[in-house]
């Protein structure tokens, strides 16, 4: 049931950009059969297409020399500014097959812009949101064949900018490079979803008030390992953060926000405060809520709400969300000093609701309403 309205069909603008990547084949394609055997059960982030998009950017000149080339190493001087100030930023987003064998992808435009807003909060060009778009296209048009077919599968795009000039010294790089690669993925529930544990972690933050939080860098990322690590030899899937600030409400997860329903049927997210990151799964689901007739509340939540909530049983489903997971049930909810199971451990009703709603939208099998599908091949 792919939609072929015009708002969900590249812009000419955008297909003009396109038509400036130069296409140099890799010399080592993979064959027919090696693709096939990688497909059948790809693992995320570990398997990627042949090819990769690339654009450049120099002070003096802006966004130049716009390719797809070759997947493969990047040869970078030791010295180079990224290895050194962390000065980069990324995206995720999927390609997904539909029935008809089209190929499309979700609100990029949502990413190119918070693209744009990380770059800024980095110090980093932002770069213009239909050449983000562009570029996606350019690497899946190159690697068509790469897009799974299998249900619930996907093409996984990770657009990414990194500080390329080497050189020491405090200050934002002058040379810098954007790259999208691209990894199959399989469905994130192999074996159907299932509720999460987390734990919610009072000792460190991901991030703090005026920091990185709402912007999507690796060091936002490296804040949440070691609690993530403690998480896990708890027994726990993963990490929820409380603000930097107080220490009191609910932030987010490691690399997902967070929903909670009610009793009387509204749902409830953290506010967005500036150390949130603003995830574009979040931002659909709360359409999605609002559409049917939910009320939808964006608030900061206390800790100590969620925990007697929890136990009065006036909060009776809590999920996440993101990218790779799309939205994922949350069964059981512990701290130092609290112990919760949410909804007998079964994933909610308005939680697969959702769940279902959204993935049907992008993988075609419901008409796309809000025009948030974007044609690519």
């Amino acid at each position: 049931m792919s939609s072929t309205t015009d708002q969900t069909i590249l812009s000419q603008d955008i297909e003009e950009i396109v038509e400036l990547f130069a296409v140099t084949p890799t010399d080592t394609p993979t064959s027919d059969a090696e693709r096939a055997t990688k497909l059948e059960s790809p693992k995320f982030g570990t398997v990627f297409t042949d090819h990769m998009a690339r654009i450049s950017w120099r002070r003096d000149e802006g966004w130049v020399h716009r390719r797809v080339e070759k997947y493969g190493p990047l040869q970078l001087d030791p010295a180079t500014a990224v290895l050194h100030y962390g000065q980069e930023i990324f995206e995720g987003m999927k390609a997904y097959r539909h029935a008809d064998g089209s190929v499309w992808t979700f609100r990029p435009e949502e990413n190119a812009a918070r693209m744009a807003r990380s770059a800024h909060r980095l110090a980093l060009p932002a770069l213009p949101v239909d050449d983000f778009i562009a570029a996606c296209a350019a690497l899946v048009r190159t690697d068509l064949a790469w897009v799974p077919k299998a249900p619930d599968s996907s093409l996984y795009l990770r657009p990414f900018t990194f500080a390329s000039e080497p050189f020491l010294g405090v200050r934002p790089s002058d040379q810098v490079e954007f790259l999208v690669i691209a990894s199959p993925a399989g469905a994130y529930f192999s074996g159907g979803v299932k509720p999460v544990s987390i734990w919610v972690d009072a000792e460190f933050h991901r991030a703090g008030p005026g920091g990185t939080g709402a912007a999507k860098c690796g060091g936002n990322y490296a804040a949440s390992l070691l609690p993530q690590e403690e998480a896990a030899a708890k027994g726990f899937d993963q990490v929820c953060f409380l603000d930097g600030g107080s220490n009191t409400y609910i932030d987010e997860l490691g690399g997902m926000n967070v929903f909670f329903v009610m009793d009387d049927g509204s749902v409830h997210t953290p506010e967005l405060t500036g150390s949130i990151l603003e995830g574009v799964t979040r931002s659909s689901i709360l359409r999605l809520a609002a559409d049917r007739g939910r009320e939808v509340v964006e608030r900061r939540i206390p800790l100590a709400e969620v925990v007697e909530g929890l136990r009065t049983g006036r909060i009776v489903e809590m999920f996440a969300c993101g990218t790779a997971a799309v939205v994922t049930p949350v069964g059981r909810l512990a701290g130092e000093t609290f112990d919760s199971q949410i909804g007998g451990g079964a994933p909610g009703e308005l939680t697969m609701a959702i769940r279902e709603e959204l993935t049907d939208i992008q993988y075609g099998r419901l008409p796309d309403r809000h025009g948030w599908l974007r044609r690519l091949a």
